[in-house]
């Protein structure tokens, strides 16, 4: 018999076993592949598979606080799999399963990074990508102990006799505060911070964010976004499971080749509540075709919610421009703020509300002053990730570290009661960023009238001759030149030793060839810029999937940089 375990405070496992019981027939998570029929699992059906799985764990010697990281691509028993490393008080990991075009040798590579940093145990992951990953359990100094294909495994082992008591008596033992996952933030493979949080952590945000989002049975999550990322892990794995509504879990690869994919699902599943990325905005307004949405019905929708970076009034005109027909209401697109380090996120617009903008002095706001003007000349648009939400507070401080009054911009120090518990074995990472209970965000914004607007990142700010040029601005100017790859654009500063500072330099992608194309095209960006007041040196074009991307889905502005500037590697048009 499945059971839970009240003794050390609750944890992810007993509240899946309590929706089983009281959902049993409910569904849990629809497993969505185009062109095929869904497979639905409920909540009951659910937990039957991850107890199978954890059988097959347990017999293989998984122990209470192994790191399991699972690398499998989009299948149906991927999330009782997960579900099974919990149960047992492992600690489950999900890394991203290599793309084709990634050469073996770099992947291995990638994950013997990351296996040394947050001291992996063990590789769960299909028998297609065994050889690759093999050599790295003989590898002298490996933390890697063995690898699993439980998909190969037997589908319906049960506990029984003394292996039942056993491993009640494990589950027995689990505190909510031991670690419940381990995720790894956003950066380019290899080089992620491992995040580790508890049982406590994951129940105490899904309480507080389910509070801020309205949240009622008659909710349905659809997803596309990646479970590696703290935006698919959280907003459309942990918060619906524990919740008790349903999930409609997509291929990220198949949205990425289909992203009308997206609006077809929202309508047949009637679908309440989707996150998204700033760039799936522009994607979904401009590479959508109007026959692919025939019979589209988008009204169920209740909030689109804008996360992961600073929103962008333009992107979401364009979105709402272009579905408002089709049932999309303008006061269904929210935004939030937040980052794996305090579970998800920190500030969520409150639903039914039309998003709060500013526009402000874009010379002040360099300056770091913020001055709310009229007219849109030399002004940036700002617009709010919302309110605190419960059991979060935010201070803003100066680079003295004073906290600094309404209407100035610093950066953003967060308090939480989902706050994490560090970097896992990086004590110097860990002490650098959290400070007596507060987590230096590394993010730069200003608090207006109780809402938080979020304008950069600290580390990537462009100094120009004493005044702060944030590369978001520059991105998404760039972004809408015709000729430019809509969101494969980078920008970042290169210090020029004539007048002894930085001046803004810009990558950007293009399937222009023709040498007299591409020079149009960088006179076309610098005009672009002038027209906003900034003033972009360089431009380096380069072709279609040359930027390299962190794990979240965007450029990497470091690494394209060292890529591009420092080891002046070589482009090559075809």
């Amino acid at each position: 018999m499945i059971k839970s375990t009240t003794n050390n405070g609750e944890i992810e496992w007993d509240r899946w076993v309590e929706n089983a019981k009281k959902y049993p027939d409910k569904e849990a998570i629809i497993h969505w592949v185009a062109g095929e029929e869904p497979f639905r699992w409920t909540f009951s059906s659910l937990l039957n598979a991850a107890e199978s799985f954890a059988v097959g764990l347990k017999k293989k010697g998984v122990q209470r606080g192994d790191v399991c990281a699972t690398v499998i691509r989009h299948n149906k028993y991927f999330y009782p799999i997960y579900l099974s490393i919990s149960s047992i008080g492992a600690i489950p990991a999900i890394l991203a399963y290599p793309n084709p075009r990634l050469h073996p040798d770099k992947f291995r590579h990638g994950l013997e990074g990351m296996s040394k940093s947050s001291g992996l145990d063990w590789i769960l992951t299909e028998k297609a990508i065994s050889e690759v990953i093999e050599p790295l359990v003989t590898k002298e100094n490996s933390t890697i102990r063995g690898i699993f294909f439980p998909l190969e495994w037997e589908k319906d082992l049960k506990f029984e006799g003394k292996e039942l008591e056993l491993i009640n008596e494990v589950r027995a033992k689990i505190k909510n505060t031991d670690p419940a996952l381990l995720q790894h933030s956003s950066g380019t493979t290899g080089l992620q911070k491992p995040v580790l949080l508890s049982h406590k952590a994951v129940l105490d945000f899904v309480t507080n964010y389910g509070k801020a989002l309205e949240l009622s049975p008659k909710d349905k999550i659809i997803s596309w976004l990646p479970l590696y990322h703290d935006m698919g892990l959280i907003a459309a794995f942990h918060l619906p499971l524990a919740f008790g509504i349903p999930v409609v879990q997509m291929d990220t690869f198949e949205w990425i080749m289909i992203p009308s994919l997206l609006m077809e699902v929202i309508s047949k599943e009637k679908g309440t509540l989707t996150w998204q990325p700033n760039f799936a905005y522009n994607i979904l307004a401009e590479k959508v075709h109007e026959d692919d949405l025939e019979g589209i019905s988008l009204d169920s929708m209740r909030m689109f919610i804008n996360c992961s970076e600073p929103v962008r009034d333009r992107s979401n005109k364009l979105f709402y421009n272009r579905y408002k027909k089709y049932g999309v209401k303008e006061n269904s697109l929210s935004s939030s703020f937040g980052m794996a380090e305090v579970t998800f996120l920190a500030t969520q617009s409150p639903p039914g509300e039309i998003l709060k903008k500013l526009n402000v002095n874009r010379q002040k706001l360099s300056q770091g002053i913020v001055e709310i003007i009229e007219g849109e000349e030399n002004t940036r648009d700002c617009v709010s990730s919302g309110k605190v939400i419960d059991g979060c507070e935010i201070t803003i401080i100066d680079e003295e570290g004073n906290e600094v009054k309404e209407g100035y911009v610093g950066e953003l120090l967060i308090k939480s009661v989902s706050l994490f518990d560090g970097y896992r074995n990086y004590p110097e990472k860990t002490a650098a960023v959290l400070k007596k209970g507060w987590y230096y965000s590394g993010d730069y914004g200003f608090c207006h009238e109780g809402y938080y607007y979020i304008i950069g990142r600290k580390k990537d700010i462009i100094i120009v001759a004493g005044n702060n040029v944030y590369p978001e601005d520059v991105e998404d100017l760039v972004s809408h030149v015709k000729g430019v790859v809509p969101g494969r654009v980078v920008a970042f500063g290169e210090y020029d030793e004539e007048i002894g500072s930085e001046q803004i330099s810009v990558v950007a992608e293009t399937k222009i060839i023709e040498e007299e194309g591409r020079k149009k095209l960088k006179l076309d960006i610098i005009i672009a810029g002038m027209t906003e007041d900034i003033n972009i040196k360089k431009v380096y074009l380069v072709p279609s999937r040359w930027l390299i991307k962190s794990s979240a889905g965007k450029p990497s502005r470091k690494t394209n940089r060292e890529r591009l500037v420092e080891k002046k590697e070589s482009i090559k048009w075809s």
